[in-house]
């Protein structure tokens, strides 16, 4: 009788103990959950970072023109729900247009609650790397710089002080968009345009770079500039026909940014469209000169140069124009593998003979076809999804403890009736 109710002593105490422990632990089981969550949400508002809003924050946060900086001390101590609202609301009378599906734009609560985590707890630099995966990084550099000669130029014109000002302000400021001398780019239309100085007064001109214009990358540029210094830039529009011809110079180029993803992208984008008339490794063919040689890289020296080649091809020659096939993104993702040969490029090339099969019409389906990975297929972690491989032992122990303690119990408890019934 005695060991049966130490045994339903003992199991009670184990009981008891167990839940104590568990009790214990779940502040901390919680904190990790939740800290979970918040690195879940990051990943995922980056995504939606890079998709919807790098285009005018700059892939790092860093701000691009009139458009604010989302990476910096007084965003990240911003309440949640003003955050929220701005995104979700947009913001009156600015670029900033409403994001909220129920505002008409294309983002849910989910995607608008990730966002203001990577605002409130991301870290930038991170971001500026998935951006650049995701092949969104602007690709517009920020300023140019005038020749002291052509400022002189300028200068000499009527009016040729104020002239001089508003051209360092568009090269400082609105090149990125507008392009070099006003010409025009993907981003924004051109402003050194005849329609543009017959049609638009000043005051027209005025308001639309003051104000910016709603629902377009146009921001309202009063924050940034004081009223003379806009009524300089109209100055420039209306009379950009006067000044010297390319006054404002192409920007440089902006060098690729290079992670692992998009070096393995391009290895597969190049096997697939380059290997069977470049060779496997570059070294060439029959058909298409050598890359991965050193007068390769001599000849064609900037990223841009070889981004150019392969976007629009070499006329007269078997050279395509890949530009009517792939994306800007991918074509650089191309240019990025290739330019990791130049640091052991050989001298003088051997060109691949034989066994390189031929180009994709011709190959058979023995021939190697590699294929650029799907989205979520390179072994990340799906946003959002649970993942298996971060599973705590000891959260099952402790989930599982108090179910094990209690049968031990009730079976213990049912021994010693059952043992007592009998003894009687």
């Amino acid at each position: 009788m005695r060991l049966q109710m130490f045994s339903a002593f003992f199991a009670a105490l184990v009981l008891v103990t167990t839940l104590g422990v568990y009790i214990l632990y779940e502040p901390t089981r919680q904190d990790r959950a939740r800290a979970d969550l918040l690195t879940s949400q990051i990943h995922q508002g980056e995504i939606v970072f890079a998709q919807n809003c790098a285009v005018c924050h700059g892939g790092a946060g860093e701000g691009l023109g009139a458009n604010p900086a989302l990476a910096n001390p007084g965003l990240r101590e911003t309440d949640y729900e003003t955050l929220a609202k701005t995104i979700a609301r947009g913001r009156y009378n600015t670029a900033m247009p409403a994001w909220s599906v129920g505002d008409g734009g294309p983002l849910n609560d989910a995607a608008i609650e990730a966002l203001v985590a990577l605002i409130q707890h991301g870290d930038w630099q991170t971001t500026r790397l998935v951006v650049a995966d995701l092949g969104l990084t602007p690709r517009a550099p920020i300023s140019v710089t005038i020749p002291a000669e052509t400022l002189a130029q300028i200068t000499a014109l009527p009016d040729g002080a104020k002239l001089a000002n508003a051209a360092q302000l568009y090269a400082a400021n609105c090149i990125a968009c507008h392009g070099a001398n006003g010409k025009a780019t993907a981003l924004a239309p051109a402003l050194n345009d005849a329609k543009i100085r017959a049609e638009r007064t000043a005051d027209q001109l005025n308001k639309t770079i003051t104000q910016g214009i709603a629902a377009t990358l146009m921001a309202g540029w009063n924050q940034r500039l004081t009223p003379a210094q806009i009524a300089d830039l109209v100055l420039l529009i209306q009379r950009w026909d006067k000044l010297p011809a390319n006054a404002i110079p192409e920007p440089p180029p902006q060098p690729i940014i290079v992670t692992p993803k998009i070096l393995e992208t391009g290895k597969n984008l190049y096997a697939q469209n380059c290997s069977w008339c470049h060779g496997t490794e570059g070294q060439g063919t029959r058909r298409a000169p050598a890359l991965n040689v050193q007068s390769f890289f001599q000849k064609v020296t900037s990223d841009a140069a070889m981004t150019l080649i392969v976007t629009n091809g070499v006329p007269k020659t078997a050279m395509p124009a890949w530009g009517e096939r792939l994306g800007v993104s991918e074509i650089e993702a191309i240019v990025a593998f290739a330019r990791q040969w130049q640091a052991t490029a050989p001298a003088v090339a051997m060109p691949q003979t034989g066994g390189g099969g031929g180009p994709p019409w011709q190959r058979n389906n023995a021939a190697p076809n590699l294929q650029p990975l799907a989205p979520n297929q390179t072994g990340a972690a799906t946003p959002g999804a649970p993942n298996l491989g971060q599973i705590d032992w000891r959260q099952i122990v402790l989930l599982g403890a108090p179910g094990i303690a209690l049968l031990i119990a009730l079976g213990a408890s049912t021994w010693a009736l059952w043992r007592l019934r009998d003894s009687e």
